[in-house]
């Protein structure tokens, strides 16, 4: 039964599931949804042509006795909950120069999510895309600029952001923390909570005009991480029906799972740091101190582990095994997701100190390693500098997921390679430059000057992909910048919406499986992979395991 709410004398429209009410004069509308928990009310902006609702909540708040157990459901509430401003972000520190948040501030009650959609009752329900903030695990929230999902929702794609827990909230464990659960594992509640954040809109998501089966999760860097974690955990495989992955997997990088044993070790050496006896006394501290206690001795960073329950086997062994959904990918990374320096560090860029760098990484394997990242000049050491160091990073583990995705589904994979560098700063920021993950900070005369972008920097696509150019104004956007966006994004429109991102509008994308993938700048190309295939062979090696054959 629907009821009509009168707010004033403002007109009201009535359709499934949802009541919505404007005032003619103004910009924003306040209407009515109903989910499965209860009313909330969002706005229609009309000059976006969007309807908005943020800070949803999809759990509990995680606080006191839940704090470092799995998300519990809502209960049910009473009248109209308003969401219409974003929520408090996870708790984290001030890390990452790139980001810039909409949110009001942090909290541990941070269980929320927001949603874009220009259609509340479409004649067709409309494609779905999450996603998932990057950020190391550690950062990040939904509410950020470069996420928000108007763009997407003028195209016919119902978008929605998701918070979840970071850092020691989100990712530790302890012994008596899986001795208390029902699974006997612990930590990964970061990833707990993004399930329950797919279930919530599997089961709410038609009220907004969208397709529960047609659900897409995306993410960057540690969204990217996550989305190859979901594919393959038993709890939401099934509950997606594509993946796009930028920058990142759960394989092959420094962000892979441990052993439950090895996490829980750490969650004991954390509570020794702080002088802490049982998991109990340390739930009694503040969300506050707790994070500025792990702050203060460095503890910030948490792996996932398998945890007998969101993985229970290792993220390697499960997608070598083929236990993925077995969905549409298309996944990739950017020319520059680690700089030269980072194999060369201090040291000028020449063959022989690149040599050296290289002996150095890999004492056993350095001739297969020069000879896969050749060098005999300057230009030629950058190059293949960068190239390792993005292989190091993010480029090797993001293939080897993709890789394995196309050996055991049926469903076609997509690898992108984008390489446009970001324009110059504008004005406004000519005492910033460039930093950690494609972020700024200010210039100092203690701090040596970074080197210039030589192609697409980690992070660098986001603004570009989900029609955001116009969030950031740190940078000097031109002519290029936009047909480029217009390109990438309307690739993985498409893509969203029909699990292939070839159309006539745009230049062929190959398939993963004719060794190919699309390299997106100024121009479109198509490169072989045959290079990538023998060298992360190589490094699939040093890494303890046999790629094998395709």
């Amino acid at each position: 039964m629907i009821k009509i709410r009168v707010i004033r004398w403002l007109s009201c429209q009535v359709g499934l599931m949802l009541m919505f009410c404007f005032n003619v004069n103004a910009t924003l509308t306040s209407l009515e949804v109903t989910t499965d928990k209860g009313k909330i009310e969002g706005h229609y902006d009309q000059a976006q042509g969007v309807y908005q609702f943020k800070g949803v909540p999809y759990a509990k708040p995680p606080t006191g006795e839940l704090r470092w157990r799995p998300p519990v459901a809502m209960d049910a509430w009473q009248g109209v909950k308003p969401t219409k401003e974003f929520a408090a972000r996870p708790m984290q520190i001030p890390i990452f120069g790139d980001m810039n948040f909409r949110s009001p501030d942090v909290s541990e009650d941070s269980l929320y999510l927001n949603i874009w959609s220009a259609d509340l009752t479409p004649k067709r329900p409309q494609p779905v895309l999450v996603y998932f903030h990057g950020g190391g695990f550690i950062a990040g929230d939904g509410s950020e600029p470069r996420y928000d999902g108007s763009s997407m929702a003028q195209n016919d794609v119902v978008t929605v952001t998701v918070n979840y827990r970071l850092g020691v909230f989100g990712f530790m464990a302890h012994s008596e923390l899986s001795a208390e659960s029902s699974y006997h594992g612990s930590g990964n509640y970061g990833f707990l909570d993004q399930v329950a954040a797919l279930r919530w809109v599997k089961k709410n998501i038609a009220s907004f005009g969208g397709d529960p089966q047609r659900i897409t999760i995306a993410g960057e860097s540690a969204g990217s991480m996550s989305v190859s974690a979901l594919m393959i955990s038993p709890l939401s495989k099934d509950l997606i029906s594509s993946v796009i992955g930028q920058s990142g997997s759960i394989v092959g990088s420094g962000f892979s799972s441990q052993t439950l044993e090895m996490a829980e070790q750490k969650g004991e050496d954390l509570l020794t740091t702080l002088r802490v006896k049982s998991i109990a006394d340390l739930r009694k501290l503040s969300a506050s101190e707790l994070l500025q206690k792990t702050a203060e001795h460095d503890l910030i960073w948490y792996k996932p582990n398998i945890d007998n329950y969101f993985f229970p086997d290792a993220p390697l062994t499960l997608l070598q095994q083929g236990h993925l959904a077995k969905v549409p990918v298309l996944a990739g990374v950017n020319s520059e997701e680690g700089g030269a320096n980072q194999v060369l560090g201090d040291k000028i860029a020449s063959v022989e100190n690149y040599h050296k760098a290289v002996k150095q990484l890999y004492p056993k394997y350095f001739k297969q390693i020069l000879a896969l990242y050749p060098a005999s000049n300057k230009e030629s050491v950058l190059d293949s500098a960068q190239a390792l160091a993005s292989d190091r990073f993010l480029s090797y583990g993001t293939w080897v997921w993709t890789e394995y995705v196309q050996r055991h589904s049926d469903q076609s994979v997509y690898s992108y390679l984008y390489t446009h560098p970001r324009p110059q700063l504008t004005s406004n920021f000519s005492d910033m430059q460039p930093a950690l993950a494609g972020g700024l900070v200010e210039k100092s005369k203690d701090s040596p000057a970074q080197p210039s972008s030589r192609g697409a920097v980690h992070s660098a696509e986001i603004e570009y992909v989900m029609g955001n150019l116009a969030s950031n104004n740190v940078f000097a956007w031109n002519d290029d910048d936009y047909a480029i966006s217009a390109t990438f994004q309307g690739y993985f429109i498409r893509f969203i919406k029909t699990g292939d991102p070839n159309s006539s509008e745009f230049p062929a994308w190959p398939k993963f499986e004719d060794n190919k993938r699309l390299v997106i700048g100024t121009t479109i190309t198509q490169e072989s992979m045959s290079l990538l295939r023998k060298r992360y062979t190589l490094m699939a090696k040093i890494n303890g395991f046999e790629l094998g054959e395709g």
